[in-house]
């Protein structure tokens, strides 16, 4: 994170939109394979079934496709509305400029505030430990 943080915001923003857009379609397309697995692991079949899913799940009927950017402003559910986006089968007409908003929102904020608390968080930590 610190070698983001030293470069100039342009590089930074676009360094955090490609690694979070990687992640966010990543879990998209494992929502997307858990169900055409057929069979899920138990484990799988848990996470699937669980109070973020659920949660996730509720989002996505309620709001639709403006789940997908919406989940980003939330703490702990923006995985199981990608993986809900993908298992659900949403399409990819819809999901891709979803999910590109959402990744959009995502690196602006980091780019900024989140740099400015990592910075923070670092600085404490230097001086704890001096």
């Amino acid at each position: 994170m610190d070698r983001i943080a030293e470069q100039p915001f342009g590089v930074a923003f676009a360094t955090l939109f490609v690694i979070v857009m990687l992640r966010a379609n990543a879990t998209y397309w494992l929502g997307r394979g858990a169900l055409r697995g057929g069979m899920l692991s138990r484990k799988a079949a848990r996470h699937l079934e669980g109070s973020h899913m659920q949660r996730a799940q509720r989002l996505s009927a309620r709001y639709g496709v403006i789940a997908v950017p919406l989940s980003f402003l939330t703490i702990g559910i923006q995985t199981a509305v990608n993986v809900s986006a993908g298992f659900t089968r949403m399409p990819l007409r819809r999901y891709l400029p979803a999910v590109a908003v959402e990744c959009v929102m995502w690196a602006f904020l980091y780019s900024t505030v989140g740099m400015v608390g990592w910075a923070a968080i670092a600085t404490l930590w230097s001086e704890m430990t001096s």
